[in-house]
């Protein structure tokens, strides 16, 4: 029905009006238009929105399954992260993500930095370079080193990792030190006295004179300044190094994939009275350069650890079990080892030897294979009396 006409009003107002009504009409119409097009924008956006989202917690569970990589094999989690584009393929980049360390195990850090092939290389660098030892007495310097990963078991691991520890910090501090000899090997006095100092297990602590001595002719055939030498034993002394905790779970990571591991029969040999004990059942586990047992396959913690420094493995005949083998100490009359007493207390071990007995011959000879490959004899020492000897040269 169409819109009765004003009669009170003259022909030019009608008009007019007519003329509001319909422009009045349009613009509800483009107003209705416009609403429609907000509406489609509006789903657009939110179904973007959507993708990105979608996009970034796809990028944050990649990231997550990376680290996860990472800390089971540090040279597989990096890839992966490159390969989906959360990591540049720069040793720069790959520095700065080990050196933040979010969620990432230390042990494994110090595993891929200690590598020996070129990226690695240029990646443990490029994390040296991210520490500042500006001004820092060497200790703290250390303290601010070892913080950020742990360091690897391997002699030639240690020796790259420590040696460019020891560039760094003479290239901060020039002057300290007459060579990044000196550097190398007094940070390593620094860490032997730690352990010295407040390793439970040693009896004689040392001396400030003992660290003197131990440190003679070090800095280019002369001595470094004993009040130098003085406040790095004391900073030692008063406060020992931090070890880091590993992001996860470190036994998870120590015993998912061990070089071996099984039933066997252990017996117990007593330093004091040399009479063996009863064999007991033990599942042990060999990863790391150590030998683990524990006393169920379910149990969180080892009931005992010995580390495979020092020692030999033969075989042996037993009257009472078949199949014997025998973890006996070079150098020494007791295999530094530890376990845990009646009372969940961890006590260090005392036994000259330990006997192990397997199911059948195959698995002892299975066993002691293991065992020998895994056996260390400190190589590190040799390289540090060889890098002492080249400091003390003239």
């Amino acid at each position: 029905m169409g819109v009765q006409p004003d009669t009170d009003l003259t022909p030019e107002e009608q008009q007019l009006l007519a003329d509001i009504r319909r422009r009045k009409e349009e613009l509800l119409r483009e107003i209705q238009q416009l609403k429609d097009e907000i509406t489609e924008v509006t789903a657009e956006m939110e179904r973007l929105e959507a993708q990105d989202e979608c996009k970034s917690n796809t990028k944050a569970k990649q990231l997550s399954t990376g680290k996860k990589k990472f800390n089971m094999d540090p040279k597989k989690g990096i890839e992966y992260l490159i390969e989906h584009g959360l990591l540049k393929d720069t040793p720069e980049d790959v520095a700065q993500f080990l050196y933040k360390g979010e969620g990432l195990n230390k042990t494994a850090i110090g595993d891929y930095l200690g590598e020996r092939n070129d990226f690695n290389i240029k990646v443990l660098d490029a994390f040296v370079e991210l520490h500042d030892f500006t001004d820092l007495i060497l200790v703290q310097a250390l303290r601010q080193f070892l913080w950020s990963f742990r360091l690897p078991g391997e002699a030639q691991k240690i020796d790259r990792m420590m040696e460019k520890f020891a560039q760094r910090y003479c290239q901060l501090n020039p002057g300290v030190f007459s060579n990044t000899d000196t550097c190398y090997v007094l940070s390593f006095a620094i860490i032997m006295l730690n352990t010295s100092l407040h390793n439970p297990s040693v009896k004689e602590k040392p001396t400030i004179d003992t660290f003197i001595t131990m440190n003679r002719g070090i800095n280019n055939g002369g001595d470094l300044p004993r009040e130098l030498l003085e406040g790095l034993y004391d900073s030692i002394k008063q406060e020992p190094f931090k070890i880091p905790e590993d992001d996860g779970n470190d036994l998870m990571h120590t015993f998912f994939n061990p070089d071996r591991e099984g039933w066997l029969w252990k017996q117990g040999s007593s330093k004091i009275s040399g009479r063996y004990k009863s064999w007991k059942r033990r599942w042990f586990i060999l990863n790391d350069k150590c030998l683990y047992y524990f006393e169920y396959t379910t149990d969180k913690e080892p009931r005992g650890i010995i580390p495979l420094e020092n020692v030999q493995v033969r075989d042996v005949a037993d009257r009472n079990k078949p199949n014997c083998f025998e973890l006996f100490s070079v150098g020494s009359d007791v295999i530094k080892a530890c376990k845990t007493d009646s009372e969940g207390k961890v006590v260090e071990g005392k036994h000259t030897v330990y006997r192990m007995s397997a199911a059948t011959p195959e698995e002892k000879d299975e066993w002691m294979k293991s065992i020998r490959q895994s056996i260390s004899h400190n190589p590190f020492y040799d390289m540090l009396a060889a890098r002492k000897k080249k400091a003390q040269q003239k």
